[in-house]
């Protein structure tokens, strides 16, 4: 006897942190490990960082270029961090969901903000948390990515991004790697198999009254 197959719609998992916390290595182990999600390219009028690939990590525009997304209604959500815009194209995003797959967004407080005015019965939202201060500022540093001053400026705005996490569905402390990957997996799981989510249920439901 074969099992039924029922149809689901994808979910909006939106992974935030401040910034240092650990959320871009959790996304891609998460990516890694799981089957059916993929990751949000946002676009973005910042400069490339070194590795990084247009089209891949972010899709690369200028500021004018940016704003006319923004005015056309082709962004589902966007911000402007560190003096940089940021945003989330909308029609790959709901190609994905109405194909039962699977959406990872690493985004701040802000885009979760307006994710949730807009659709909010597509969203999960989990808020990263590092295991302290002290770690959070070790990290930074330990990129060597950024210049001191900018460093401090992101140390400085933590505890202004921090005060968001409880407008979260759920929150993770960032201390061992594993425990972490972890729960993403387990929140993952159980939010795909929410009642709402699954399409067809009802008349699968019935069906399978009528036969008893």
């Amino acid at each position: 006897m074969h099992s039924p197959t029922i149809e689901r719609r994808g979910i909006m998992l939106v992974l935030s942190s401040p910034s240092g916390a650990g959320k871009t290595t959790l996304a891609r182990r998460l990516l890694t490990s799981e089957r059916g999600i993929e990751m949000s390219v946002s676009v973005t009028t910042r400069n490339p960082r070194q590795g990084e690939v247009h089209g891949k990590d972010y899709f690369f525009v200028s500021e004018t270029e940016f704003k006319r997304m923004r005015d056309a209604g082709d962004l589902l959500e966007w911000a402007r961090v560190f003096g940089n815009y940021y945003g989330t194209p909308a029609l790959a995003v709901e190609r994905a969901l109405a194909g039962g797959r699977d959406v990872l967004f690493d985004i701040d407080w802000q885009g979760a903000q307006q994710l949730n005015e807009k659709v909010a019965q597509d969203l999960v939202r989990v808020f990263l948390l590092p295991p302290s201060g002290e770690v959070l500022q070790q990290r930074l540093e330990a990129r060597a990515q950024d210049a001191p001053d900018s460093v401090a400026r992101r140390m400085s705005d933590a505890a202004a991004e921090i005060s968001h996490w409880a407008e979260y569905d759920y929150v993770i402390i960032n201390s061992d790697l594993e425990a972490s990957v972890a729960g993403l997996s387990a929140i993952l799981a159980a939010e795909r198999l929410r009642r709402e989510r699954l399409l067809g249920l009802s008349d699968f439901v019935r069906e399978m009254q009528k036969a008893l």
